[in-house]
């Protein structure tokens, strides 16, 4: 089972909020009705990109508002009747698919014909590769967070390459000088990463 989506928000250097969506609504909330002022920044941390929410209001008007927010909301568009080949009931949709002759020869020899045989290989792969690309997404994820919060920290392109080369070590070497939040919340996200790398091994 995946896990629920979190949030954080920072109020320049300082972290005000980790959590779900709605203690981070509330938590920020109560942060801005303190008197607190400058930029607030949240962070979607599956994504690691900026998300904008409006705090005007009561705390039961702000989450309130997640019923129109375009993030959370599902296209409301009526889906375009599917016409030609395929199952459309099923969700199955007929696409072309450029192979050659030796492709086409093996997989008209498998059991179930050609399509059972792409579905069935499709599947396996993304059963293999699944916890890697959720990893590769969860690094990305760190990776912008870090360019946004930390791009004018020293060291931050060194830093970026031992990320991405996955040297944790070298990495937290390289940041113990940059402000605690960023540093803590940044390590937090990378340790999600080497969590999700060992689960797909």
């Amino acid at each position: 089972m995946a896990d629920s989506p979190t949030y954080t928000a920072f109020a320049g250097e300082k972290r005000i909020v980790s959590g779900d969506l709605n203690t981070m609504l509330l938590q920020t909330k109560e942060f801005l009705d303190s008197g607190s002022s400058g930029p607030v920044l949240i962070f979607d941390d599956q994504t690691g990109k900026e998300v904008d929410f409006d705090f005007r209001g009561t705390p039961g008007q702000v989450l309130a508002r997640l019923a129109s927010h375009p993030l959370f909301v599902a296209s409301e568009a009526p889906a375009a009747p599917k016409t030609g080949p395929g199952r459309p009931n099923l969700g199955v949709v007929s696409r072309e698919v450029s192979l050659l002759p030796r492709h086409w020869d093996w997989l008209s020899s498998q059991q179930g014909g050609i399509s059972v045989t792409l579905r069935r290989l499709v599947d396996a792969e993304r059963k293999r590769t699944g916890g890697m690309e959720r990893a590769r997404a969860a690094r990305d994820a760190a990776g912008k967070f870090m360019w946004t919060m930390a791009g004018n920290q020293p060291g931050f392109e060194e830093a970026s390459r031992a990320l991405y080369a996955n040297d944790q070590t070298r990495l937290e070497n390289l940041i113990k000088e940059w402000p605690q939040d960023i540093r803590e919340h940044l390590l937090r996200l990378m340790a999600k990463v080497e969590h999700m790398e060992q689960a797909a091994e």
